[in-house]
């Protein structure tokens, strides 16, 4: 994986989303002066070479196995990034974690879930020109969308297809909430309100006493859409 780092002060971690990559937090970044922000870009992803396929728990091993040579930090993710960043903090890897409109249940796959009609080798071949194409046609109602696009350009499809499919499958069994709520350190969710995670998702953050914010109006990159409100939301956690 690609890593960079930028400022000083606390170290902040960020992890970006499917088909994401670490650019999508600069925006937010250049709020944060204060702080030393660490980048990834996924194996797969961004500045990050193209691997075999690695699905979820095998990623979080390698990020948790990373992250524990290093002093303790918060991590922060978006998206897929917030579910990883949930099981790096079930991996002792994380002081503290904000996971941003990660998924939640079946009704947070807006992305993922278009995989579904498709074999691998189907996606691969023409799949995912369609899915980008889509989402860049989609930008002109939701500008985020347009930054996802040039993110997907740089993507492996079959990464993108192997992760997309574990999200789906852990978003069915509704386990995020319940494993947030037994987490042993800090967590924020914060979610973009009302076009980020679901309704249901948000009952069901409530269902099991998460500690969550909601940021509006905002979409599920709610840290691009109210970079200055996430800013401060992020500070006072922090704090």
């Amino acid at each position: 994986m690609s890593v960079r780092r930028t400022g000083t002060g606390k170290e902040l971690v960020w992890i970006h989303g499917l088909g994401e990559s670490s650019t999508s937090f600069e925006p937010v970044i250049a709020q944060l002066p204060q702080f030393a922000h660490t980048l990834i870009d996924l194996p797969g992803y961004g500045r990050s070479a193209w691997i075999e396929p690695i699905s979820l728990e095998p990623l979080a091993d390698h990020l948790a196995a990373w992250l524990r040579q290093r002093p303790l930090t918060a991590v922060i993710g978006h998206s897929m990034g917030g579910v990883l960043a949930v099981m790096l903090a079930e991996r002792g890897a994380a002081s503290a974690i904000v996971d941003i409109d990660g998924n939640v249940t079946r009704g947070d796959c807006t992305f993922s879930a278009q995989t579904l009609p498709y074999t691998e080798a189907e996606f691969t071949d023409h799949g995912f020109a369609e899915m980008r194409a889509q989402v860049y046609a989609s930008g002109v109602a939701e500008p985020a969308l347009r930054t996802y696009h040039a993110a997907m350009c740089f993507a492996s499809p079959r990464m993108f297809y192997r992760q997309a499919h574990d999200l789906v499958t852990l978003s069915l069994t509704e386990s995020m909430a319940p494993r947030l709520a037994a987490l042993t350190i800090p967590a924020l969710f914060i979610a973009g309100v009302p076009r980020g995670i679901c309704e249901t998702s948000r009952a069901l953050l409530d269902r099991h006493r998460v500690r969550w914010i909601g940021i509006e109006p905002a979409g599920h990159w709610v840290y691009l859409d109210q970079v200055a409100m996430f800013a401060a939301a992020l500070e006072h956690f922090l704090a």
